[in-house]
């Protein structure tokens, strides 16, 4: 595996829910954000994706580095709408680092 020291890394969290809970944790990893996360060192930035059979919800967060995300980790104040959360979904969190980028083809 590479070396993610002070490299950009990016977090990709898909929730699992019940249709009738899928708005309920958007509230909840809207709230995380908005209250700690989106303020800590090394955030880049957040994107909420929620499925349209809505029996899932995706957040792709971008960070600095794995270091800055780790150490928000450590920050207690998004931790009651995280421990909600855990209640209604279950999470599948994967760590990736970007290795192509594509844009819209040139049109003439």
């Amino acid at each position: 595996m590479n070396d993610l020291h002070n490299k950009p890394v990016t977090l990709i969290n898909v929730f699992t829910v019940d249709p009738q809970n899928q708005q309920r944790l958007i509230e909840l990893l809207t709230q995380a954000t908005e209250v700690s996360v989106r303020h800590a060192t090394g955030f880049i930035s957040t994107n909420l994706h929620r499925s349209i059979d809505g029996t899932k919800v995706t957040m792709v967060a971008q960070w600095r580095s794995a270091e800055d995300y780790q150490a928000m980790r450590s920050d207690p104040a998004p931790l009651p709408f995280l421990q909600e959360a855990l209640t209604m979904a279950t999470f599948a969190p994967g760590m990736y680092e970007v290795i192509q980028t594509f844009s819209p083809a040139a049109t003439s």
